[in-house]
């Protein structure tokens, strides 16, 4: 599939409310639209360093990531302790949060239903990349 920008057409713009939405009370509604917004420009900071990926499972269920979920991971980024990423542990591919002790490095999921990965002596752990936003459609 060749997407918009690939095609040399611009990406679509959508509009976007000037007024943000509360989440606590309601507040009086309101017409004004800013020009729009880019959203690959919002998820996106370096296009030839970003990929997506869809969300199978629900292990990191307790930091708001969902089956079926898109995920935005920049490769370009340099992993930090804290970070979701994108991980492959001898080439099975994971999304978990990296935590590094001195030079140890494990990786955690946000349920208490999945114990902690600490790669063996013999497990070759590589970081593709630190998951930037999410995606979800919720209908």
């Amino acid at each position: 599939m060749i997407s918009a920008h690939a095609s040399g057409l611009a990406p679509p713009i959508l509009p976007l409310a000037l007024s943000p939405v509360r989440a606590g009370f309601p507040s009086p509604a309101e017409d004004r639209m800013e020009a729009g917004i880019d959203l690959q420009a919002y998820l996106v900071a370096d296009p030839l360093a970003t990929f997506l990926v869809r969300v199978a499972g629900d292990s990191m269920r307790d930091a708001a990531i969902q089956e079926g979920d898109i995920l935005v991971v920049d490769k370009g980024l340099a992993p930090r302790h804290g970070d979701i990423v994108i991980a492959a542990i001898d080439g099975e591919f994971t999304v978990k949060r990296l935590h590094v002790q001195g030079r140890r490095c494990m990786l955690l999921a946000a349920n208490p239903d999945y114990p902690p990965i600490v790669p063996a002596g013999d497990q070759e752990l590589q970081i593709w990349g630190v998951v930037t936003a999410c995606v979800r459609k919720f209908r």
